[in-house]
């Protein structure tokens, strides 16, 4: 590429199979979004309930939805108002069997919040990677279900690991209460058992073992608005997180009302700290620790920040692109180009003279109008991309040679110049234009429904068949016309078309 473009213009990004790095597919659990959606109403009903003193028992959360029992009747009417508050933008099926009560969203907004998740899950990983530090990172749905990650320049496997880690968690920040009353027997305890008494088992970081925790979260991490590495007493690295305002007042009401009473810092389902509260907690901040390095304390940080991912993912497919794989492909893609081009351009001056080194001059800036448009657009070259330069090349020769042969027709029937230009551009011009028309046609069915590899060279080849149109119609004869009253007095048409002689 010239240096100018590099320096002084917009750069082409390089793909990963030019350039080497990380390449991963993603599945994301919408189901679990699902799930954390349906826990997330349950905690704020359990705490707005409390607030206007409506007796709630047994709320219970799963990916079927809220169940609950009402144990007051005569607080129905207060019940139903706070449902209607809870539900907002979204629509509810509120079943009522007497006093028992089920919740769930409809169809139709389940749906769209599988379809949201994947977007919100694809902007996160986009602020992450950000924030990390790499240059240049694709992330595209691909499937239903599924994401695409493309990290050009990972070299090192502490940067793939430190990468896929960003990647992948989930940083799902929640405050939960610790069942002190069962919680003597948790590590004897099942998964199944702690469910029948609205509990969860989890796994402690900081003792080992297992721990007894509320099923329904205090609050979590849609509250928090800020995470930043700090170091605490003993000089280690600890993330320290603050919460909104409502957030803030949810953590120092449940704090106030239960001084004594642990509380457990959890973060995608493993529990970090559980610390006695010794008195009312304000100001809507905390701290995690858990034997963190600065770069490990870091990342955590950057995820939080990013905001936590409303369902998990798990790499479906990984593969690594060396470096050196990406140079031998350029390598062996620019002198496929370079040698293609060179052996057009000698074909067409040996061929059509004069007019050949025309079509030569149009050739090249066909070229430097591909990675113009390329650089300016912010597209990607990817090696099949540089496949599609070489069949570009190759449809502009046509145009070319189509524009050359028709001249030379007008010329063997003893027509001057001027009219043979003029005759052979309008002659050229309809199959030009219908060739490389349904070209351009396939490279945009192509580019919308393909993946990967073919979207890359359906853009260089669709690119190219626009610039090949420009510079074969317009720019060539803008040459034979700026070149007309040189031509007309020539008498050796042999030394500018090729042509022996008129007749």
């Amino acid at each position: 590429m010239p240096s100018l473009l590099e320096t002084k213009g917009p750069k082409i990004t390089l793909g990963l199979d030019l350039r080497g790095g990380l390449n991963m597919l993603l599945g994301v659990q919408t189901d679990e979004a699902l799930k954390n959606k349906y826990l997330s109403l349950a905690s704020a009903l359990e705490y707005n309930a409390k607030k206007q003193n409506i007796l709630l028992k047994d709320i219970k959360s799963s990916l079927e939805g809220i169940s609950f029992e009402l144990l007051d009747e005569d607080e129905a009417k207060k019940l139903d108002a706070l449902l209607l508050e809870l539900q907002g933008h979204s629509q509810f099926e509120i079943k009522k069997e007497a006093e028992f009560y089920s919740v769930k969203l409809t169809l139709l907004e389940q749906e769209e919040l599988r379809k949201n998740t994947i977007l919100q899950v694809i902007g996160i990983i986009r602020n992450r990677l950000d924030q990390f530090g790499l240059a240049e990172p694709v992330v595209i749905q691909q499937g239903r279900e599924e994401i695409s990650v493309q990290l050009p320049g990972i070299k090192t496997l502490e940067e793939e690991r430190r990468a896929k880690d960003l990647i992948s968690k989930s940083a799902h920040l929640q405050m939960m209460a610790v069942d002190e009353e069962h919680n003597k027997d948790a590590m004897k305890m099942t998964d199944l058992e702690a469910q029948k008494l609205g509990s969860v088992l989890l796994s402690d970081v900081e003792m080992g073992g297992k721990i007894l925790l509320k099923a329904i979260p205090i609050l979590d991490g849609e509250m928090l608005t800020d995470a930043k590495v700090v170091y605490d007493q003993n000089n280690q690295p600890v993330v320290s997180f603050t919460l909104d305002t409502q957030g803030a007042k949810i953590f120092g009401d449940f704090s106030g009302a239960n001084v004594g009473k642990r509380m457990a810092i959890v973060l995608d389902n493993k529990v970090y700290s559980a610390p006695v509260i010794r008195e009312r907690i304000g100001g809507g901040s905390g701290q995690i620790s858990g034997n963190f390095s600065v770069a490990q304390a870091s990342d955590l940080a950057i995820a939080l920040r990013s905001g936590a991912m409303s369902a998990p993912i798990q790499v479906l497919e990984k593969r690594i692109i060396g470096p050196s794989l990406g140079k031998d492909s350029i390598k062996t893609s620019i002198i496929a180009l370079v040698g293609g081009f060179i052996l057009v351009m000698g074909f067409m001056v040996l061929y059509y003279s004069m007019a050949g080194v025309i079509a030569c001059l149009a050739l090249v800036v066909n070229l430097f109008l591909i990675v113009a448009v390329m650089a300016i657009f912010g597209a990607t070259l990817t090696l099949p991309g540089m496949a599609g330069i070489v069949l570009t090349v190759g449809i502009a020769v046509d145009a070319n040679i189509i524009i050359n042969e028709r001249i030379r027709e007008v010329l063997k029937e003893n027509e001057g110049i001027a009219k043979a230009i003029h005759l052979g551009y309008i002659n050229a011009s309809r199959a030009i234009f219908d060739s490389n028309i349904t070209s351009l046609i396939a490279s945009v069915l192509l580019y919308a429904y393909g993946t990967g590899a073919i979207k890359g060279f359906a853009l260089t080849t669709g690119i190219g068949i626009l610039a090949s149109i420009i510079t074969a119609i317009v720019g060539t004869q803008g040459i034979y016309q700026a070149l007309l009253p040189k031509l007309t007095q020539t008498k050796s048409l042999y030394f500018w078309f090729g042509v022996n002689k008129r007749a």
